[in-house]
């Protein structure tokens, strides 16, 4: 039996995983962490999109030490959502070593349950700037967690390449574009579905729909081909 654990916050590409996971897997266990989050409603939309999905095996994990450790305006009320960008280069909403605890928990709880994969929402085409998106990182920790538990899995990442547009065409090629669309939480400022609008994450969400919706046959061509090539 097949098994992979998703590591699901309940926003547009971790559920877009989560739809796909479920197709392609046997058992489906989904992981959502409370670090404190600036927008906690992401709990919340994370447990009920899951039960709306049939995901009987969710967990919630606290790791509110992150939120003591790790200065963010999505760890901090006080600092607002910026879009410019700060000194190193990155994003004011970038938190460090997020996906460093959470690929590394997942990792844990998937060699507990004897999963195959951990499934990871990242991407590098169309992203914020956070250096723990990138490719090159989750290969590094997938080799690390390996070795460190001396057991096999494979961090998945479906995502890595896809512009948001195409990340909206795998939604709909799953039937799930308006789940996705009016459940989800993307937003910086935590409302659900068209969020704030006036966020980072607000603008890349529209942007992609928008040109998704605009030019829906041929971005979903261009899906069909890149899963295509990476076929086995």
């Amino acid at each position: 039996m097949s098994k992979a654990v998703v590591v699901f916050s309940g926003g547009q590409d971790s559920t877009t995983c989560l739809v796909q996971a479920i197709q392609d897997y046997d058992e489906v266990h989904a992981i959502t962490f409370d670090y404190g989050q600036r927008h906690k409603q992401e709990i919340q939309v994370a447990q009920k999109v899951a039960q709306q999905l049939g995901i009987t095996a969710h967990k919630i994990m606290d790791v509110g030490l992150l939120n003591e450790l790790a200065i963010s305006s999505l760890t901090r009320d006080d600092i607002p959502v910026s879009h410019e960008l700060q000194e190193n280069g990155l994003p004011n909403s970038f938190v460090p070593g997020r996906n460093i605890l959470f690929l590394t928990l997942a990792g844990i709880y998937a060699y507990q349950i004897g999963a195959d994969a951990v499934i990871t929402g990242v991407c590098e085409t169309d992203f914020s700037g956070y250096p723990d998106c990138r490719d090159e990182f989750v290969k590094s920790i997938n080799q690390s967690l390996v070795l460190g538990m001396d057991r096999s899995f494979e961090i998945k990442t479906p995502l890595m390449w896809l512009n948001k547009a195409q990340t909206w065409a795998l939604a709909d090629q799953y039937q799930a574009l308006e789940l996705v669309r009016t459940q989800t939480l993307t937003c910086y400022n935590g409302i659900i579905g068209s969020g704030c609008g006036d966020c980072p994450a607000c603008d890349l969400r529209k942007a992609g729909l928008d040109d998704y919706l605009a030019n829906k046959n041929t971005i979903m061509a261009e899906l069909l081909a890149m899963q295509a090539v990476t076929e086995p």
